[in-house]
Order: C-alpha cells, then structure tokens, then sequence
C-alpha cells in the first residue's frame, strides 16, 4: 500500500481551517487506498508522496524530504498567509514554491498572486463540505451568524462597529461565533453583548453546533481583511445562506466577481446598508440566494475528492517513470 504522509502546523484537535483540510483529504486518499497519516512536521518516515500546508511554516519539512527524495512528488497548499502576508516578507515561502511539484489554491483570484514562473504548476482545488441538514430560519427576527477565531486579519469586530447604525425597528438578531484570541478581543465581545440586545457572542462552540446556527442564519457575514478561501464560506454556500463579505481576493475567488453582496474591507457603514438591504429588499435577498445555490455544485465532496484524485495520480505516475 502506497504511503502519503500530508503536514500541517495545525495541531491534532484544532478547529483551524488548514487541520481541517488535512483531514478531509485524508479520508479522500484512504478511501483511494492509500495509508495517510496526518503530522506536524515530515516524520521521516518513507512517503511515496508529501503534501504539505503552508509554504513557511512546513518550508522545514518542504526542504528535508525534497534533500532526502528529489525524485518523488510534493504537493504544496497555500493558505492565506503565505499569499497574502508571508510571500512579501519571507523568502522561505518561494524556495518552497520553487521545491514543491504541484502548487494547490483554494479559490481562483489566488492564481493571480503566484509568481508567474510557478504558475504552471498551480491548480485550484475548491473546498468541500458535505450535505448540510436544512434548519427551521427563526420567525419574528432576521438572523446573521459570523463564524470565525477572533483575530485581527479576520476583522472580527465589524459587526460591532456597525451596530450603532442600525435603526431600533430592525428585527437583525447576530450571534457571534469563535475563540478570542487575545484578552482584549474577550473583554469587547463581552462589553458588546452586555450593550446591543441584538448580538450575542458565544465564544467557541463544536463544529456541530457552528453549522446548526449557520444553517438556521438568513446570513452569513465573512469581513476578513486577508482569507486564501475560508471554509467557512464553502459551508455557507453548501447550507445556501446568502454571504455579505469584505471584497478581498480570497472571498471574490470563493462567491464570484459579480457577487452582490461585497462591502469594503473594514467599512461598518456599508455593512450595515448591506445588512439592512437583505433584511427589508425581499429581491435583492432572493438574488443573493440565487447566487449561492449556483455555486453548490463546486462545493460538493465529490467534485473535489476528483480533483484531488487526478492530481495525486499524474505526479505518482510521473513520478515511476523519472
């Protein structure tokens, strides 16, 4: 049985999106046969092909196996940081490109951002998410779940700036879901809950929970300053929850460049004239769903689950005959 070790910096257990990824793709490839064990860093061991998470933080373990085998395979994701932060400062980040044999983005405007000598070695593979039981929406209110870690590239607080601008008649109800990561981002989600009756933060729920809330939201509100392709949209989509998102590279490669529901990185006011919008304009909501349900079919399992499956079979194969 062939060996596909798969690296990422993410710790067992974690909830973050790259542990995520590593673990859905291992179960793609064992059920294609092939012994998959998940580590942080290349154990060492005999692989017949290497995939790994994060072009600087796995650029170690990029570096040992390709000195240790320069003839087999490496399959190199790139996440949000490496493209959009990492690559400009650190130059691990392109001696990882340059090493790997196939280079994978999560969504289509990141081909534009790999240097176009790796080009050719990019493909897009496009998160999946199993079906997602549909969820009664609740009736006298109009529902908005933000799901993500409270930190600052995720902008996590734009909801709250644009809570003062909304009129006392509106019915938007926000529940805020994900770990503060810092004391200060505790103590303002917290002060936040005790001041607008309409948001309440949960904190860190299970993944379970998470997509209960998500599927019984009217929407979904993503405002990251920086995202390679969050999951988290990938779910909105296959729950068919409309999305308001901050118009970065990584949410436009996700939803579509004529997506109608884009406001301004860290604009509150606009948000809010979004949010207020999709409440109170039955069509311009029917149209957001519209656009959602077409873009079902990439979000499917079995979509990528091939995708995936070509790409391992081309670089094993070429890699028999080199």
């Amino acid at each position: 049985m062939r060996r596909i070790e798969i690296v990422t910096p993410a710790p067992p257990g974690s909830l973050h999106g790259n542990r995520v990824t590593a673990k859905r793709w291992q179960g793609f490839l064992r059920r294609l046969g092939y012994r998959v064990p998940i580590t942080e860093s290349w154990s060492r061991k005999d692989a017949d092909l290497l995939i790994t998470l994060h072009a600087y933080r796995s650029h170690a373990s990029i570096k040992a196996f390709k000195l240790a085998h320069p003839h087999r395979p490496l399959i190199l994701i790139l996440t949000g940081t490496d493209l959009y932060r990492d690559m400009a400062n650190h130059p691990e980040v392109h001696e990882s490109m340059a090493l790997a044999n196939a280079l994978v983005v999560l969504q289509a405007e990141a081909l534009q951002i790999i240097p176009t000598k790796w080009r050719h070695k990019a493909t897009v593979i496009h998160q999946s998410v199993p079906q997602i039981p549909k969820q009664q929406k609740p009736k006298g209110q109009f529902s908005v779940s933000v799901i993500g870690h409270l930190r600052p590239e995720k902008d996590p607080f734009c909801i709250v700036r644009a809570l003062p601008h909304m009129p006392s008649n509106s019915q938007i109800r926000i529940q805020h879901l994900g770990m503060a990561m810092n004391l200060e981002m505790e103590k303002t989600a917290l002060q936040a809950t005790k001041e607008y009756g309409r948001y309440i933060w949960h904190g860190m729920v299970s993944h379970q929970t998470t997509l209960k809330i998500l599927a019984r939201s009217h929407m979904m509100v993503i405002s990251s300053r920086m995202e390679g392709g969050a999951h988290v949209v990938s779910e909105a989509i296959a729950a068919g929850v409309p999305v308001l998102a901050s118009k970065i590279a990584g949410n436009c490669g996700l939803l579509g460049k004529d997506y109608l529901g884009y406001f301004p990185v860290g604009n509150e006011k606009a948000l809010t004239r979004l949010l207020l919008r999709a409440e109170t304009d039955q069509l311009f909501y029917k149209k957001l769903q519209e656009q959602v349900k077409k873009l079902q079919k990439l979000v499917q399992p079995s979509h990528e689950r091939s995708s995936l499956e070509k790409l391992v079979t081309r670089l094993l194969k070429f890699s028999k005959t080199h």
